[in-house]
């Protein structure tokens, strides 16, 4: 077995979190929670976080989301239905300062994880319950995945709006991750809320309005008022003109945004005529006009190779950006020269490119050494030594099925 990692540094560095979420939305909150330099206890059923076994993969169980979700967190795995698995499960949480979840409410009631069942025992616990729908709601109850919210909240609408065939979700599990980032400053906020009062307490945080909240903000529009004055969605937005631009050969993303933005455009292809046409004139009668406006940059664009067009932009301080694939990222010259994309090298799996925390700090730098996603229960037995278990204790709590079947990695 492995030893324990050195203690981490940055600005989380001494907090404790058990993380009893799974797939995406809690994870990405805990391996930016680990980024900052928390300790995070990632508690699992025997047959492991379901993002383990989406591959492609090198060995069974360490599918790539869950590697890039999941580094520098330590793996239990508990049986958490079994008398003497929930009863270790509880012993972590009152050995953590934060307990989150995407466990539905009433199944982590069950398990006696709640906050109510909890609090007594442990006053200054944050517990932290990202789950579907406020529970203060008629869908409380219901099942909650990405699909679901984004075509709750109007993403397929949108898209086919903005000119797809059919309504159509995003293809980033953009429910999950936003959800996730709103986790991250919940526990933050807890945290330093405690600071102050010396008392924890419990935060929901749903996926429903979260994303309603991301969606509304920019597409409620007209139905802002009552009575409404227009349809909801922002125009700029739901253009079908709104893509990147088809150059002589190939594409290009480019934004030309603000009144000094235009005329720098227009000197630089040598129309400085085109801002006396009253659709180019000013930033309110370019969104008037915006299907227009987009749509002739999309016919000038056409008449220079991306190469010209970007030496063209860049000269005139037009803001333009390469259209990338997720593998040019890797070889971004700007995330390389920061280190933000980065080759380590993980135990069983080799060699991964691994994501940098994007964030910089002066006071509290973050800890730049590799983390490593854990393999399944690789940390169980000196979890179980950490809660307070004798050596004995936590091998038969381990034989007894507590922790479901033995895996390999799990021996010395």
């Amino acid at each position: 077995m492995q030893a324990p990692e050195p203690h981490r540094g940055g600005p989380l560095a001494g907090v404790r979190i058990l993380d009893l979420s799974s797939v995406v939305m809690g994870p990405f909150a805990t391996q930016i929670l680990a980024q900052l330099g928390a300790e995070v206890i990632k508690l699992e059923a025997p047959e492991g976080d379901n993002m383990r076994h989406v591959g492609p993969m090198k060995h069974a169980g360490m599918g790539p989301i869950f590697l890039h979700a999941n580094q520098g967190k330590r793996s239990i795995v508990l049986d958490l239905k079994h008398p003497q698995g929930r009863e270790a499960g509880e012993r972590l949480a009152l050995g953590c300062d934060v307990l989150i979840s995407n466990v539905r409410p009433q199944a982590l009631a069950r398990l006696g994880l709640d906050d109510a069942s909890l609090r007594p025992r442990h006053p200054r616990l944050i517990h932290v319950s990202c789950c579907g729908f406020d529970p203060q709601g008629p869908y409380a109850q219901r099942p909650a995945y990405d699909d679901l919210i984004q075509g709750a909240t109007g993403l397929p609408w949108l898209m086919q709006r903005h000119g797809s065939p059919e309504p159509r979700y995003a293809p980033v599990t953009l429910a999950d991750r936003l959800t996730g980032l709103h986790a991250v400053y919940a526990v933050t906020a807890a945290l330093y809320a405690r600071s102050v009062s010396g008392l924890g307490q419990a935060v929901v945080v749903p996926m429903f309005e979260a994303m309603s909240q991301f969606v509304l903000g920019d597409h409620l529009a007209g139905q802002s008022y009552e009575p409404p004055l227009g349809e909801a969605g922002y125009a700029r937005l739901l253009t079908p003109h709104r893509k990147p631009y088809a150059t002589l050969d190939g594409h290009l993303g480019v934004l030309i945004y603000n009144d000094k933005h235009w005329r720098h455009f227009f000197q630089a292809i040598g129309r400085p005529d085109m801002l006396e046409d009253p659709r180019f004139a000013s930033h309110g009668a370019r969104a008037q006009h915006i299907d227009a406006v987009y749509a002739e940059v999309a016919r000038l664009m056409q008449q220079r190779s991306t190469h010209e067009w970007r030496q063209l932009l860049d000269a005139a301080d037009v803001p333009n950006m390469p259209i990338n694939t997720p593998a040019d990222l890797l070889h971004d010259p700007h995330l390389r020269a920061t280190g933000f994309v980065r080759e380590t090298v993980h135990p069983s799996e080799g060699m991964l490119h691994s994501l940098r925390n994007p964030t910089r700090w002066s006071a509290t730098p973050l800890d730049d050494r590799p983390a490593h996603a854990p393999q399944l229960g690789e940390h169980t037995h000196e979890l179980l030594l950490e809660a307070g278990y004798s050596a004995a204790a936590a091998a038969a709590l381990m034989a007894g099925g507590a922790c479901g079947r033995p895996h390999p990695f799990l021996q010395d």
